[in-house]
C-alpha cells in the first residue's frame, strides 16, 4: 500500500490535470463560439453563458473532489473505525 503522502500527491496531480483539461476545453469552446458569432447577423442577441467558474462548474469540481477524497481516505477511515477510534 502506498503512503498517504504519495496518495495525496497523486490525487493533487490527477485533480490538477482534470481542472486544467476543463479550463482548456471551456476556453476552446468559447473561442470557437466567438469565431462562429463573428459572421454578421441581422437579429443577433448577446448570448448569456455561464462563466468558467460558474455555479455548475463549482458543483462538479466539489463532487469530483469529494468522491476522490472518499475513495482515497476510505480505507484509512475503515481501519481506524475497526480499531475503535
Amino acid at each position: 500500500m502506498i503512503s498517504i503522502l504519495a496518495q495525496e500527491r497523486l490525487l493533487g496531480a490527477a485533480l490538477g490535470s482534470i481542472f486544467t483539461g476543463v479550463v482548456v476545453f471551456q476556453q476552446r469552446k468559447s473561442i470557437y463560439r466567438s469565431i462562429s458569432e463573428i459572421q454578421p447577423q441581422t437579429h443577433s442577441q448577446p448570448l448569456v453563458t455561464e462563466p468558467i467558474f460558474g455555479r455548475n462548474a463549482r458543483k462538479e469540481v466539489a463532487h469530483v473532489w469529494n468522491k476522490a477524497v472518499d475513495s482515497t481516505l476510505g480505507p484509512v477511515i475503515a481501519s481506524l473505525s475497526s480499531r475503535g477510534w
